[in-house]
């Protein structure tokens, strides 16, 4: 699949759609910035739920890629705060993990998630993933 250019025009300025990836792994971070830099994101990290919503709170992404098990705050705490906080109801939200039974995905869906998709993942499935939520 061919890279889709993600740039918006704002009061006539080209501005990249941006997107932050909470993981507490950093190789998986790492991973999945450089699949969304290719698809044309700029890319934020964070390593767990509180520091995502320091970076929220900073600055709010067009799309998470969130994983659900961290430390500090675990994917489904930060997303439940996400949403309860102003304009927390904007970002599109991919959780993005190895918890696959029918549980887990109904209350990350119930809490507000966009979509679910299991590690591992390859660019193909992840950009398939942004096209089917409407990130691109």
């Amino acid at each position: 699949m061919a890279a889709v250019p993600l740039e918006l025009v704002k009061s006539g300025v080209a501005v990249m759609k941006s997107c932050l990836v909470v993981d507490d792994s950093r190789v998986i971070r790492k991973v999945a910035r450089r699949m969304l830099e290719e698809i044309g994101f700029a890319v934020d990290e964070a390593g767990d739920g509180k520091e995502a919503l320091d970076r929220c709170a900073a600055h709010l992404p067009d799309f998470i890629l969130l994983d659900w098990n961290m430390p500090v705050m675990n994917g489904l705490e930060f997303l439940k705060a996400l949403r309860a906080a102003p304009d927390g109801g904007g970002p599109i939200v991919v959780f993005c993990t190895t918890e696959n039974d029918i549980e887990h995905i109904q209350a990350a869906l119930e809490a507000g998630a966009s979509e679910y998709i299991m590690k591992p993942f390859d660019r193909e499935i992840l950009e398939a993933k942004l096209v089917s939520v409407g990130a691109i």
